[in-house]
């Protein structure tokens, strides 16, 4: 055997090994039903918009190799149809057979297309989960298990005020909702000016375009909160939880947010002039327009 045949027998064989490995967590019975051979041509050859049949366990379904590589690119599936294999195909309509439970296959494609999740029951979604682990989709794994978690929060939220008890509240002179929780309230549009909020639970309040000028949010958990247009000009945030919350186009102007968490955060277009940053985690948060002028940067970033 020449080099050059020796050479090409060891990759292909390389290749072949290193796709089977993606069944190293499955056990026997869950191993996939199909075959493919390397083929260093396919990629070139085929279309990225080409139609792919699957049969999953008896449904059929129709999409593009577009679909099944691009959101989740180091999946089975994306392995399967990347181009570096031929997969074996009925003779019949030219469908791949994949001997797993279709019920839920609309979802995957569904994620694959769009990156939405859909509502089901906590027993469904354990059943897609296991599909997703099946076929590698670390992504649409990491939303379930966000999504069951949401779910749970929300089932645990014990509000102790209804937004009419807010509205009030806030007509007296001085008002403070110390240590209270007030998660999922639609808070929005109020007048809650000098407020004192400080260590409550605000989890998913909705603040926007309230008037929150010189409140008060030290170490509240305002987690996931929704501030946008929002007046917070003078606020008091320090320490507080304030990840994933929508900031924008809030004016903060001199607001103090030191040592504040904001991990994951929208502030496009938030006002920040003159706002007080010194130790804020603004992980992933987003300052696309932001007005930054006069503000203290000096952020903890990892």
């Amino acid at each position: 055997m020449s080099k050059t045949s020796r050479t090409s027998s060891f990759y292909s064989e390389t290749h072949r090994l290193k796709f089977l490995n993606l069944r190293d967590h499955h056990s026997p019975v869950d191993a996939p039903f199909f075959t493919m051979t390397f083929n260093s041509s396919a990629a070139a050859a085929s279309s990225s918009s080409s139609i792919v049949r699957l049969n999953i366990g008896g449904k059929k379904f129709c999409t593009t190799i577009d679909t099944l590589t691009q959101r989740e690119p180091d999946s089975m599936l994306a392995a399967m149809f990347s181009g570096r294999h031929t997969v074996s195909q009925d003779s019949d309509k030219g469908y791949v057979f994949i001997d797993r439970d279709g019920k839920h296959f609309r979802h995957i494609l569904n994620w694959l297309r769009d990156g939405v999740i859909p509502s089901l029951t906590d027993s469904e979604y354990l059943e897609l989960s296991r599909e997703s682990e099946y076929y590698q989709l670390l992504g649409l794994l990491n939303e379930i298990k966000a999504s069951l978690i949401r779910r749970k929060e929300d089932e645990d939220m014990d509000t102790e005020l209804t937004r009419i008890d807010i509205i009030k509240c806030i007509q007296s002179e001085r008002v403070r909702f110390r240590g209270i929780n007030l998660s999922g309230l639609d808070l929005s549009k109020l007048d809650l000016s000098f407020v004192d909020f400080s260590y409550a639970c605000l989890k998913n309040v909705f603040f926007s375009r309230a008037n929150l000028q010189c409140a008060k949010f030290k170490d509240a958990d305002a987690e996931a909160s929704i501030f946008h247009n929002a007046t917070l000009r003078e606020c008091e945030f320090t320490g507080a939880n304030l990840r994933g919350a929508l900031l924008a186009g809030a004016s903060l102007q001199s607001a103090n947010l030191q040592d504040a968490c904001l991990v994951d955060c929208s502030l496009c277009g938030a006002d920040l002039r003159s706002a007080h940053l010194q130790g804020a985690d603004l992980t992933n948060a987003n300052l696309e327009g932001a007005i930054l002028e006069g503000a203290n940067l000096k952020l903890r970033w990892f």
